[in-house]
């Protein structure tokens, strides 16, 4: 024959009365389904207990409140009779944004008797320590980062430098759009300049991944001298660089030029 369950109001009351410092024990019953979900909502835990509050009906539950705003929440453990859950809460003051809790582990609930001197003794040794701890670096947070730390806006920049993806797969910039200050840079991370096209291209011979490893250090290096660079697909239908009878750029020496005019 199945064991009557403790009575989950009594057990709170005795448990709280065992715990360090000053608690209290917060009883409710559900009238509602709905009714257990604020709680849960707080839960500070991704074990099992989290899995009992989701995935079962509870009647009922308890709160004990602690010193220093900590807070357990306490309820049944479907299935075992004996037994109870007991998990933190997650602080709720005035401050407390989603941004404190992160890089802090979840301190998680435990399964304990219905005994309340040996369910005292597994909250106190097993779950305040860790709840504490955590508790202690979200109320740390809080005070030295009340804001959300938001990346500061990009510099202005006076010249820019885009580079386009063509519809011909073709990786370059047309030469007239090119700072002159951006030209070694292009020509040391491997562009070539087509004279017969008027633009710097990037050979497709590097592959996707050294393309964008290419591209990438082209965008260190011009933003360390103050250029903006950015990179565009061109609009479909769009036409790779135009034939120019523009007179080719000179390359820096020791640099060749990937075609002439014939």
């Amino acid at each position: 024959m199945t064991s009557p369950r403790t009575d989950l109001a009594a057990f709170a009351v005795e448990l709280a009365a065992r715990l360090p410092g000053p608690w209290t024990s917060e009883y409710q019953r559900h009238a509602r389904y709905a009714d257990q979900f604020p709680l849960a909502e707080q839960l500070w835990d991704l074990g099992h207990v989290d899995h009992i509050v989701s995935q079962y009906v509870l009647n009922h539950d308890a709160v004990l409140h602690g010193p220093d705003s900590q807070r357990l929440y306490v309820t049944d453990r479907p299935l075992y009779p004996r037994q109870f859950v007991v998990a933190p809460l997650e602080p709720d003051g005035d401050g407390i944004c989603p941004h404190h809790f992160a890089g802090v582990q979840e301190p998680n609930g435990i399964a304990v008797s219905n005994a309340p001197a040996r369910a005292a003794f597994q909250v106190t040794r097993r779950l305040l320590p860790r709840y504490e701890q955590a508790l202690h670096r979200v109320l740390r947070n809080a005070a030295t980062e009340p804001e959300l730390p938001h990346r500061p806006a990009p510099p202005q920049v006076a010249q820019t430098l885009t580079l386009t993806y063509y519809s011909d797969g073709a990786l370059g910039v047309p030469y007239e759009s090119v700072p002159a200050e951006a030209r070694l840079a292009l020509y040391a991370h491997g562009f070539q300049y087509h004279p017969h096209q008027a633009a710097f291209l990037l050979p497709a011979a590097y592959g996707e991944d050294g393309r964008a490893l290419r591209v990438q250090a082209v965008a260190q290096q011009l933003a360390a001298q103050g250029i903006g660079v950015n990179l565009r697909a061109a609009p479909q239908g769009a036409a790779p660089p135009a034939t120019s009878a523009r007179p080719a750029a000179p390359a820096p020496a020791g640099v060749s030029v990937a075609a002439r005019h014939r």
